[in-house]
């Protein structure tokens, strides 16, 4: 007899799903440092231990730049980390990504953006489409950055842009226009707001960048004037529950808002984050809603659905994964 868990996470591996947020350097894979040098990156190391959370955000960037500063030197490294990475998701029935590279490795490393970026689409699978993002933090308009950052907008292999790293850091004044001639540019526009910071972060996003694609945005709830705006406006929210629980957004999942805002009508995404960190993939992320949040297979299929309907891909595309959603649903 087939347990109801079982059954479960066979749809969940079964449906088409995206990766909508997703940090690079912080999902390279583990066993690449692992082959790298045995002697310094153990097997299994403490923070990637099931139960592992961070004591803070400062304490989880630092580990994930030290990690990942030992392998990202260069465009091929760059190529052969993705090229992993792509395959694992594809694996896991993963039709379509969204994922940010930290542009500012650029500074670090002294390899050309585009260099990266072309690695990256070079490193692709058949059958996935990948949408690469700039990631930019807010205290980043250095001397080195300014021309990089200020060109972005013509950069046609570059499907759009981000704001990383610290909330609590004021946004500075050579951000707006950068998103608003991306923007005209058609390029994605996206910020991670309503993670650390509250509410009026989710609202900087909105009205001083001008992006309604959200990164987190789960401590929107705090306010039921921006809940409904998102709702109203379609703001789409990609969330990442097990990066929130580690990183302690909320004391425990169980404690999670995504149900609070799926309930007030905001379109949530289901995603990973930084896998180097948590030890996590997609297929953890929609069992634990499952298992731990009661997220039904009806409601797991459409958030899955969400992320295709709000995906940069044609509408042919789109429809093709929405219908085997819903197909597997029947079976």
């Amino acid at each position: 007899m087939i347990k109801p868990m079982d059954s479960v996470e066979s749809f969940i591996r079964r449906i088409p799903k995206t990766e909508t947020h997703l940090h690079i350097e912080g999902a390279l894979p583990y066993d690449l440092l692992v082959e790298l040098d045995d002697s310094r990156f153990p097997s299994q190391p403490f923070f990637r231990e099931r139960a592992y959370k961070y004591p803070d955000f400062v304490n989880f960037e630092t580990l994930l730049i030290d990690h990942a500063v030992q392998w990202f030197d260069s465009a091929e490294r760059y190529h052969v980390a993705c090229k992993r990475m792509f395959e694992s998701m594809a694996s896991l029935n993963v039709k379509y990504v969204e994922t940010s590279f930290h542009l500012h490795m650029v500074e670090f490393i002294g390899v050309d953006g585009r260099d990266i970026l072309s690695a990256i689409k070079s490193a692709v699978p058949e059958g996935m489409e990948v949408r690469v993002i700039g990631g930019m933090v807010r205290n980043g308009y250095t001397e080195v950055m300014k021309p990089i950052i200020e060109t972005l907008h013509q950069w046609d292999e570059l499907d759009g842009i981000d704001l990383h790293g610290q909330e609590w850091l004021d946004l500075e004044e050579w951000a707006p226009p950068v998103w608003r001639r991306c923007a005209d540019a058609g390029k994605i526009i996206k910020a991670h707001a309503g993670e650390f910071g509250g509410p009026d972060k989710v609202y900087e996003a909105i009205d001083v960048l001008g992006s309604r694609r959200i990164q987190h945005g789960v401590r929107a709830v705090e306010d039921e004037k921006l809940v409904a705006r998102l709702a109203e406006e379609n703001c789409v929210l990609d969330v990442c529950p097990l990066s929130n629980e580690k990183l302690g957004v909320f004391p425990s999942l169980e404690d999670h808002s995504l149900r609070r805002l799926i309930d007030a009508g905001i379109p949530c995404t289901i995603s990973t984050d930084d896998p180097l960190c948590f030890a996590n993939d997609i297929v953890d992320e929609y069992i634990a809603l499952h298992s731990r949040l009661g997220f039904s297979k009806e409601e797991l299929a459409q958030l899955a659905k969400n992320g295709f309907v709000h995906a940069r891909m044609s509408e042919s595309k789109k429809s093709q994964y929405i219908a085997e959603i819903d197909a597997a649903l029947t079976q």
